[in-house]
């Protein structure tokens, strides 16, 4: 997906059109704490009394929730990208090596250190549309290895 307020970022630090490497020292914590944000999902979290503090537990809670945003087919993208975007964030603050990429098209990536690329915005929105693959199930996957 791409993630238009991305491209000044990227203009800024020499995006080409190319695949770009992983970002280095704050420019790596600066773009890890944007796409942490999740700000619809994390409300849609409170409302439901579920805690987002980005560990693996909090995936399980998600998947837990019943997945009312279905009903607004304007809600969902959204929320989907939120959701894709938190998982990115529970997986690059806790499995060692992984770390967020961005792709030619600014899609962000988690890239894990055995070099697999994860699209978390396309795994966010089938779980947000299907429920399917949970988000949980996808990061305990990741962390095995």
């Amino acid at each position: 997906m791409n993630i238009s307020f991305l491209g000044p970022w990227r203009k800024r630090r020499g995006a080409t059109g190319e695949a770009q490497s992983p970002p280095t020292g704050s420019a790596r914590e600066g773009l890890a704490e944007l796409l942490a944000e999740c700000e619809l999902l994390r409300a849609r979290a409170e409302s439901e009394n579920v805690e987002l503090d980005d560990t693996p537990a909090s995936l399980e809670a998600l998947d837990q929730l019943q997945p009312r945003w279905r009903d607004d087919p304007e809600e969902s993208p959204w929320l989907g990208n939120d959701a894709g975007l938190y998982l990115g964030t529970v997986i690059v603050r806790t499995v060692p090596g992984a770390q967020w990429r961005l792709d030619a098209d600014g899609t962000p990536l988690v890239v894990l250190d055995n070099g697999r690329e994860i699209d978390v915005a396309a795994v966010g929105l089938a779980w947000a549309e299907d429920g399917a693959p949970e988000l949980s199930q996808l990061y305990a996957e990741v962390d095995e290895g």
